[in-house]
């Protein structure tokens, strides 16, 4: 894990430029950029703007005098921001600067911290305002909202993953019991074990609180595919993802060292919003599953956020197809900004639509 703090720079639009341009060359000289950056721009400038990108650790160099060439950082690619409906609506196989396959050592370069001072103001404030309206809460109105909480957010988890029931189906399944016909049994039980889940990452808060571990990580992708999966554990065989170019790994020995790794570095990371995020990525990342690997991201995800004091995230308004297109721009492009992005704005959201869930 690298330290990064929290003084990462806004990025000016040479600035993204200039990072874009290397992810795609690789590694370039100055000439080449400016070659690149049209006539309205100075080598002056250029320089100062490389010279900037190596200052905030977005850019390395190598060599030295005539034949000094700029390289990008893992932070670089990480902090890189892309337009996620440009890139979504590129042909699979003319996307440029893919990562196909798993970046072995990302465990290692991964920022102990992946939010600005700024970003981590913004949320600060928000779990301010929500510790305040949830102050004196009724036992009563703390069960009401924990109850519509966990409706809405087995709805919406269950949605990315193509499950049609509507949000009132969801409500009568999980506060009556009652079993909508319009839907398949798997679609009904997907949303129990959302619920189920939930219930087993408030009761073991302690654990979560404690640190991560790959047990624990397994027992709720267990209850999730309750009657779903049969192969449950860290998967023995490939996976592929639809849509992309991105292939996980497919050792079950190297599939287990991978979550391992992943777990140290949340453990190992003192952000709790830092801890979430890494967590929801670097699950869908690994893919240490057959099945259930983004629904086990977002309730271990929302476990951290609890153990931690923070509101957790239903995704109530995030669009579906949106979601997997900001994780197709994680795998292919180890991009987090658009991950990020909607991170921070659904736990925004959270703070603003629910009270007293801890």
């Amino acid at each position: 894990m690298v330290q990064f703090g929290t003084n990462m720079k806004k990025l000016s639009t040479r600035h993204v430029v200039i990072l874009d341009t290397i992810k795609s060359h690789g590694r370039v000289s100055s000439g080449f950029i400016f070659d690149q950056s049209g006539a309205d721009t100075s080598e002056r400038t250029i320089k100062r703007d490389l010279a900037e990108l190596v200052d905030y650790g977005y850019l390395t160099t190598v060599g030295g005098g005539r034949s000094l060439e700029y390289e990008l950082t893992f932070a670089g690619r990480l902090f890189l921001p892309v337009d996620v409906d440009t890139y979504s609506d590129t042909d699979l196989d003319t996307r440029t600067g893919v990562c196909e396959k798993y970046e072995m050592t990302i465990w290692e370069q991964w920022p102990d911290n992946l939010f600005s001072a700024a970003e981590q103001t913004v949320c600060a404030d928000a779990t301010a305002s929500y510790d305040a309206a949830s102050a004196d809460q009724s036992a009563d109105a703390h069960k009401r909202e924990l109850e519509r909480f966990v409706i809405e957010m087995s709805w919406k988890s269950s949605q990315i993953e193509g499950n049609t029931y509507t949000l009132l189906d969801t409500e009568l399944l999980l506060k009556e019991g009652v079993v909508s016909d319009k839907h398949t049994p798997e679609e009904t039980q997907m949303i129990l074990n959302h619920k189920a889940a939930f219930e087993f990452t408030m009761k073991n808060k302690q654990l979560f609180k404690t640190g991560l571990s790959v047990a624990l990580v397994e027992e709720v992708h267990k209850i999730l595919m309750q009657g779903l999966l049969e192969d449950i554990g860290i998967r023995k065989s490939l996976v592929g993802i639809t849509g992309s170019r991105y292939q996980p790994l497919d050792n079950q020995h190297q599939i287990k060292e991978a979550l391992q790794a992943l777990i140290t570095v949340v453990n190992q990371t003192d952000d709790v919003f830092s801890q979430a995020l890494t967590t929801l990525v670097g699950i869908s990342y690994i893919q240490p599953f057959v099945d259930g690997n983004k629904r086990t991201a977002r309730l271990v995800t929302n476990a951290l956020l609890f153990a931690g004091g923070r509101a957790p995230l239903s995704y109530r308004d995030v669009d579906e197809r949106a979601y997997r297109a900001n994780l197709l721009v994680f795998y292919e492009q180890l991009s987090i900004v658009p991950m990020k992005k909607m991170f921070v704005s659904q736990y925004l959201f959270s703070t603003k639509h629910y009270t007293g869930l801890g």
